[in-house]
Formats: structure tokens, sequence, C-alpha cells
């Protein structure tokens, strides 16, 4: 074996353990997230609060994400990817362990766990963004196709609600949410040293200088870079439709999944780990769709099964809780919803992928996020006034049908036929294809 054929293959594996190492710190950072949405609610029920009071605390915990989202994007392309990946990651855990040494010290108000739930959110988005555009290169470098490894960072997700869920609920039916917040802190701080350690050769691997930033040296200022970024989501028909369904699909399933469910969960069912049954089952079978979708995504129309699969995601499961569906039929419900899942955002991340310049991905990918998550905030608020006005059943009934209406939108044809673009494989890798 020739040197060069020795340095080659050397460069390749350490390419596929940094993809490795990306993957495994996203699925760490967002089991926090999961553990966090599963202790902040049931921490307000035990204190007494209502289903009003809950919905706010899932509107503080949300709203971070739209920010973020919105104005990290340019910073996330500044600084450079794997810093603002770590950094993320360091401040969501300090601001996540600050809950409970406040709790368990000098006391909580209602208004400071409000205030850290807001801060430990921050940052949520720049970090996750950070990691995605760190993708196509590794993809390209440990041969991977673009589809299967945006399949494997949202399936590093689906793995996240699985694992996250199921300790999430265990810990708080047993000690409690203030000791799985302790355990929620370490987990951010995992991931940060997991990046900072093993994602470190990204551009060496690349053949590009160690300078802090994946991008060209930034000349323009912040606001103008995320003027470019907004104007390119704007002006790009297809990235509008996509923002608008996934914001209205989000709104629904934060009014679903944040307060209604743990609602249903505390009254009807056996508490936390009812809950984290369903949502490890959610996550589980998303992985198992993930996975199984991986191997066809590149033979099978992205249109037409992005819509039905959309529509199996939330309609028959809310209609399950609509009727007040027995414990097993609501599981399996929510595996047939996390199945359909699966293929959904692989689809959708691919064709952002190929859709937007590799230079302003971080504020572009900051902005579509930030749009998608705009109702979240008011969702979880909604959900909780529906529940306190016309009831948990009614409420899910119609999150069922409008679901389902609105996820069958992409079969209507116009700007959704640009989904089926196929762009070459120089493109799909750089960007470079992106109007």
């Amino acid at each position: 074996m020739t040197k060069n054929n020795a340095d080659h293959r050397l460069r390749d594996r350490r390419a596929t353990a940094s993809l490795s190492a990306l993957l495994a710190a996203h699925a760490i950072s967002q089991t926090g997230n999961v553990v966090t949405a599963f202790a902040v609610p049931f921490y307000v029920l035990g204190l007494g609060g209502s289903g009003f009071d809950v919905g706010i605390a899932a509107f503080f915990a949300t709203v971070p994400v739209v920010v973020g989202g919105a104005l990290g994007g340019v910073v996330v392309d500044r600084v450079g990817h794997r810093r603002a990946a770590i950094v993320a990651d360091l401040v969501s855990g300090a601001a996540v362990l600050a809950i409970p040494v406040l709790a368990l010290t000098v006391g909580l108000p209602f208004w400071s766990l409000l205030l850290l739930v807001f801060a430990g959110g921050l940052l949520d988005t720049p970090g996750q963004t950070a990691r995605r555009v760190m993708l196509p290169k590794l993809t390209a470098r440990a041969g991977v196709r673009l589809e299967q490894s945006v399949g494997l960072l949202d399936g590093s997700e689906r793995f996240a609600k699985l694992i996250g869920a199921s300790i999430a609920g265990l810990l708080v039916a047993s000690v409690g949410p203030i000791a799985a917040l302790f355990v929620n802190a370490a987990t951010f701080a995992v991931s940060a040293l997991l990046t900072w350690t093993f994602v470190a050769a990204v551009p060496a691997l690349l053949d590009q200088p160690e300078t802090g930033n994946d991008a060209d040296p930034p000349h323009a200022s912040y606001w103008s870079d995320l003027a470019e970024g907004f104007r390119f989501v704007i002006r790009d028909p297809l990235m509008r439709l996509i923002v608008g369904l996934v914001l209205f699909t989000n709104l629904l399933d934060a009014a679903r999944g944040s307060t209604l469910m743990p609602l249903y969960a505390n009254d009807r069912l056996d508490g936390a780990a009812a809950l984290g049954l369903l949502v490890a089952v959610m996550g589980g079978c998303a992985l198992v769709g993930n996975i199984a979708f991986g191997f066809v995504a590149h033979r099978v129309p992205r249109r037409s099964t992005l819509a039905v699969c959309f529509a199996l995601a939330g309609g028959p499961s809310s209609a399950a809780f609509a009727v007040g569906a027995p414990l097993p039929v609501l599981v399996a419900m929510t595996a047939l919803s996390g199945l359909a899942a699966g293929a959904i955002n692989p689809i959708l991340g691919t064709v952002e992928l190929e859709r937007v310049p590799e230079h302003m991905r971080g504020r572009v990918f900051g902005l579509i996020n930030a749009g998608a998550w705009a109702g979240v905030p008011f969702g979880a608020l909604l959900g909780g006034i529906a529940a306190d006005t016309i009831g948990l059943p009614l409420a899910f009934g119609i999150i069922a049908v409008v679901y389902t209406l609105v996820t069958l939108s992409p079969l209507t044809g116009g700007s959704w036929t640009h989904m089926e673009r196929r762009p070459d494989k120089t493109a799909t890798i750089d960007g470079s294809n992106a109007r």
C-alpha cells in the first residue's frame, strides 16, 4: 500500500469517526432537551399549577427556540460551527443546572423558573443548526449518501427521545423532577466534551485551515448577513411552503405534546411513567422508520411520501386521545405515527441542504427553524387554554382533523413539485445548486 493510499484511508476513518461523534453529541444534547420537557411540566403540577401554568412554562421553553434560531444563525456562520455547538451545550447545561440548585437552596419562584427555562433554550437552535451545517462535508468524506446522513441526524434525535423519554419518565416518577434536571445538565456537558474532543479534526480532514470559522471571513455587517438569509427564505417558493407547513404542524404538536399529553397522562393514565412510555414508543418507532427510510429515500417520490407520512404522523394518534382510547390503543396509534414520522425530516433536511448555499446555511437554517417554530410557544399556550375550556377530548379531536387536512397540502402541486428536483452529486455536497 502506498503512503498516499494509507493517508487517504486514515483520513476517511477519521472522517467517519468525526461523523459518528457529531451524531452522538447531537443525540446526547437532544436527550437533555427531552428530560427538560418532562421535568418542567411535572414540577409545575407538583407545585399545584394548573393547565394554564403548564402552558405558560411551555411557552417560555419554546420562545427562545424562535429567538435563538432567528438571531443565532449568523453567529453560527461567523464564529464557527464546532465552536457554536460547544458553547450552546455549555450555556444550556448551566441554565438547566441552576433550576434544581436554586430549588434546593434559596427557593425557585415561578417567575425564576420561567427565566431559567428561557435561558436554557436560547442557544438550543443555534447549537442544532451548527451540528447540521457540519454534516454535508463529513458525509461526503465518509462516503455516505446525503439522504442517509440527514436521516442519521434525525435518527439520533429519535433515539434521544426514545432513551430520554424512558429515563425522564422513570426519574420523574421515582425521584422527582428536580433530581431529573441534574441528569439533564450532565447530558449537555457530555455533548460539549464529545464535540470538543472528537469533532475538532473536521476542518483538517477537509483540507481547510483551522481558522475558527468554517466559511470565508465575513465582510458584511451582522444585520446585512441576517437580511441576506431572510431574503433567501422569502424568495425561494419551496422554502416558504416548508416553513408555513411545519410552522402550523409544530403549533399543533406543541399543543398536543407540551401541554395536552402531560395533562392527559396526569389525569387519566399513570402520570409521568405512562407519558414516558408513549414518547418512548414515538421515538423508537420513528427511529425504526428513519432507518428503514434511509435505504429507499433516493428511490421514492419525495412529495407524495412527505404528505402521506406527515398526515399519519399526527392524525391517528390525536384521534385516539380524542376518543379516550385505552393505553394499549394509544401505544399502537403512537407507534404508527412514529413509523410515519421517520421519513419527514430526512426529506425536508435533504431538500434544504440541496437548495441553500453552503456559506449561508447557518443563517438560513436558523431562520427556517425560527419560522417553523414560531407557532410552538403559542401552541403550548393554546393547549393549556383549550384543556381548561373545551376539555381534552375535543382539543385532541380538533387537532386530529386539522393536522390531517393541512399535511396533505403537498399533494396539491404548485411549488411543492420542486421537491422532486434531483441535483448532481457535487451540488448536493457543496450546495452550489441552490437558487
